[in-house]
């Protein structure tokens, strides 16, 4: 299931939620080299979260292993700030294209009920959380971790609680077949939810690859808690007087 769109306006122009997505569209471009290699393959080991190296397990220069063959040098940037410059880089196109999609989507109505900052603020803390959490697991493993999808999955978590009942429209696909649903946002952001904790089962996740579901899961139960700290009264009182959940 694919989320394209939702039935709920805002009132601000959400600066942040745009500005957040091209930020991921120009570290891709610029410096992953849109997922050629040596620039991928640097940018992971250098700025990506790797908890062995936060943590002080792994040491700086350790050579690790991205898979396939492919190893590079770890470190070269503050462990600890590796937590926000990992939740800027990807993988591939699709990892980025289905991040900044789901941004937008959700996004630009967290961030009108939050205001510019605060939700930049919300941001970035659901994106930190979600990478510890994952770390919390396996606190001396080598495995970079890389994506928004932590973030996103805070506004993810912060979208339930403040628009449950927001209808979202999205695209399933069934083999060949591609039809159109629309669910409550409780009924599709729980589904989902759902699917990232069971997927975190160890026997489970590890036949579907090297996806931090850990993270995803963090991230939205952080975004659900935080959201209650970070929105705006003055903001939703504005939406609730123009008709607006």
């Amino acid at each position: 299931m694919f989320p394209y769109k939702d039935e709920n306006p805002t009132l601000t122009t959400p600066i942040v939620t745009v500005a957040l997505i091209a930020l991921n569209v120009a570290v891709w471009i610029f410096i992953q080299g849109m997922g050629t290699d040596p620039a991928l393959r640097h940018s992971v080991c250098k700025l990506g979260f790797i908890p062995g190296y936060v943590f002080g397990g792994i040491p700086v220069n350790t050579k690790i292993s991205l898979g396939y063959g492919v190893t590079c040098n770890l470190g070269g940037f503050p462990p600890w700030a590796t937590a926000v410059t990992s939740m800027f880089l990807h993988g591939g196109w699709m990892h980025l294209i289905g991040n900044v999609w789901f941004l937008w989507v959700f996004g630009n109505n967290i961030e009108d009920s939050t205001g510019h900052l605060r939700f930049l603020a919300f941001y970035l803390l659901c994106g930190v959380i979600a990478a510890m959490t994952q770390a919390v697991a396996d606190p001396l493993s080598a495995i970079p971790m890389v994506g928004a999808s932590g973030a996103i999955s805070g506004v993810m978590g912060g979208y339930i609680v403040l628009y449950p009942r927001v209808r979202v429209h999205m695209l399933v696909f069934l083999v060949v077949f591609v039809t159109r649903i629309v669910v409550p946002a409780y009924m599709m952001l729980g589904y989902w939810f759902l699917l990232q904790l069971l997927s975190s089962v160890p026997r489970i996740s590890a036949e579907t690859g090297g996806v931090a579901f850990l993270a995803h899961a963090g991230g939205f139960v952080a975004g659900m808690i935080l959201v209650v700290l970070f929105r705006s009264r003055r903001l939703i009182a504005r939406r609730l007087a123009h008709g607006m959940p």
